[in-house]
């Protein structure tokens, strides 16, 4: 949902959405939509069927940026749209006020682009703050 917020931003792109959720496919309209599984660092098969869901996704789409707001499935979009070339960033999700969020901390190290949205965990190193879209 954060990542909708940005929509306008992306005004004139070919932009392909992609989630856990497959309700989340009415928010998007008209956009393309791809669901892939969820997973977190506990479900070790799952982590390992996201990401051979993820690497064939992006290697179908070949971006050019890839965008993302978090969790694990995030994170390997992250590592592997760096790997094909894409320009990468992560925003830690806003949820994440007190601390940044594991995926951040590990996404962040990869990605072009860190950013958080509160002002109190930007920091040098670690992500910078440029707002929250909220």
């Amino acid at each position: 949902m954060q990542l909708l917020r940005l929509r306008p931003a992306f005004d004139g792109c070919d932009i392909t959405y992609a989630t856990t959720r497959r309700a989340y496919g009415i928010d998007i309209g008209d956009g393309q939509f791809c669901v892939v599984p969820d997973c977190n660092r506990e479900q070790k098969l799952r982590v390992l069927w996201c990401a051979i869901r993820v690497a064939f996704l992006l290697l179908w789409l070949r971006p050019d940026v890839v965008i993302s707001t978090g969790a694990a499935p995030g994170y390997l979009v992250v590592r592997f749209g760096k790997l094909l070339g894409a320009k990468t960033i992560w925003v830690d999700s806003v949820a994440n006020a007190e601390e940044l969020s594991m995926a951040g901390r590990m996404a962040g190290r990869h990605a072009g682009l860190w950013l958080t949205q509160w002002p109190h965990l930007a920091g040098d190193p670690g992500p910078k703050f440029r707002g929250s879209v909220l």
